[in-house]
Protein backbone atom coordinates (compact mmCIF):
# COMPACT_ATOMS: atom_id res chain seq x y z
CA UNK A 1 0.00 0.00 0.00
CA UNK A 2 1.01 3.62 -0.84
CA UNK A 3 2.68 5.68 1.74
CA UNK A 4 0.24 7.76 3.54
CA UNK A 5 -2.93 5.95 1.73
CA UNK A 6 -5.73 5.63 4.13
CA UNK A 7 -7.09 2.51 1.89
CA UNK A 8 -6.98 -1.24 3.44
CA UNK A 9 -7.71 -4.57 2.17
CA UNK A 10 -10.50 -4.74 4.12
CA UNK A 11 -14.19 -6.45 3.25
CA UNK A 12 -17.49 -4.56 2.58
CA UNK A 13 -19.41 -6.42 4.83
CA UNK A 14 -18.36 -6.38 8.37
CA UNK A 15 -18.02 -10.08 9.95
CA UNK A 16 -17.46 -11.28 6.06
CA UNK A 17 -13.94 -11.72 7.07
CA UNK A 18 -13.55 -15.49 7.68
CA UNK A 19 -16.02 -16.32 4.98
CA UNK A 20 -14.08 -14.65 2.21
CA UNK A 21 -10.91 -16.81 3.48
CA UNK A 22 -12.25 -19.90 3.92
CA UNK A 23 -13.61 -18.93 0.08
CA UNK A 24 -9.94 -18.33 -0.69
CA UNK A 25 -8.53 -21.13 0.29
CA UNK A 26 -11.30 -23.41 -1.67
CA UNK A 27 -10.53 -21.69 -4.32
CA UNK A 28 -6.57 -22.19 -4.35
CA UNK A 29 -7.26 -25.85 -3.64
CA UNK A 30 -9.57 -25.92 -6.65
CA UNK A 31 -6.74 -23.77 -9.06
CA UNK A 32 -4.38 -26.57 -8.47
CA UNK A 33 -2.51 -23.61 -5.71
CA UNK A 34 -0.31 -25.88 -3.39
CA UNK A 35 -1.49 -25.97 0.36
CA UNK A 36 1.78 -26.46 1.65
CA UNK A 37 2.87 -23.04 -0.32
CA UNK A 38 0.80 -20.97 2.08
CA UNK A 39 1.64 -21.73 5.37
CA UNK A 40 0.51 -19.77 8.35
CA UNK A 41 -1.93 -17.33 5.81
CA UNK A 42 1.76 -16.06 4.05
CA UNK A 43 1.44 -16.02 0.05
CA UNK A 44 4.67 -14.34 -0.32
CA UNK A 45 5.86 -17.65 -1.67
CA UNK A 46 3.69 -17.67 -4.46
CA UNK A 47 3.89 -15.80 -7.96
CA UNK A 48 1.83 -12.88 -8.71
CA UNK A 49 0.50 -15.05 -11.52
CA UNK A 50 -1.12 -17.52 -9.20
CA UNK A 51 -2.81 -15.39 -6.57
CA UNK A 52 -4.04 -13.27 -9.52
CA UNK A 53 -6.05 -16.60 -10.85
CA UNK A 54 -7.16 -17.07 -6.97
CA UNK A 55 -8.45 -13.53 -6.40
CA UNK A 56 -9.96 -13.44 -10.62
CA UNK A 57 -11.59 -16.76 -9.80
CA UNK A 58 -12.97 -15.47 -6.73
CA UNK A 59 -14.55 -12.71 -8.72
CA UNK A 60 -16.04 -14.63 -11.25
CA UNK A 61 -17.78 -17.33 -9.04
CA UNK A 62 -18.82 -14.17 -6.74
CA UNK A 63 -20.67 -12.57 -10.44
CA UNK A 64 -21.85 -15.92 -11.37
CA UNK A 65 -24.14 -16.43 -8.11
CA UNK A 66 -25.07 -12.58 -8.55
CA UNK A 67 -26.57 -13.47 -12.01
CA UNK A 68 -27.90 -16.67 -10.79
CA UNK A 69 -30.08 -14.71 -7.96
CA UNK A 70 -31.05 -11.96 -10.39
CA UNK A 71 -32.42 -14.97 -13.13
CA UNK A 72 -34.38 -16.31 -10.10
CA UNK A 73 -35.73 -12.99 -9.22
CA UNK A 74 -33.59 -12.88 -6.17
CA UNK A 75 -31.65 -10.05 -4.95
CA UNK A 76 -28.32 -10.51 -4.55
CA UNK A 77 -26.13 -9.56 -1.47
CA UNK A 78 -25.12 -6.52 -1.93
CA UNK A 79 -23.15 -3.90 0.71
CA UNK A 80 -24.90 -1.35 2.14
CA UNK A 81 -23.42 1.66 0.86
CA UNK A 82 -24.89 1.18 -3.07
CA UNK A 83 -28.31 2.30 -3.93
CA UNK A 84 -30.65 0.07 -7.01
CA UNK A 85 -29.08 -2.92 -6.70
CA UNK A 86 -26.44 -4.18 -9.29
CA UNK A 87 -28.68 -3.29 -12.48
CA UNK A 88 -27.85 0.48 -12.97
CA UNK A 89 -27.52 1.61 -9.06
CA UNK A 90 -24.32 3.81 -8.54
CA UNK A 91 -21.98 4.04 -5.50
CA UNK A 92 -21.70 6.37 -2.90
CA UNK A 93 -18.51 7.74 -2.14
CA UNK A 94 -17.45 6.76 1.79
Amino acid sequence: MAKGSNTGNRALVPGSEQALDTFKYQVAREVGINQAAIQDGYWGELSSRACGKVGGTMVKRMIQLAEQALAQGQTPPMETGVTGGIAGGTARSR
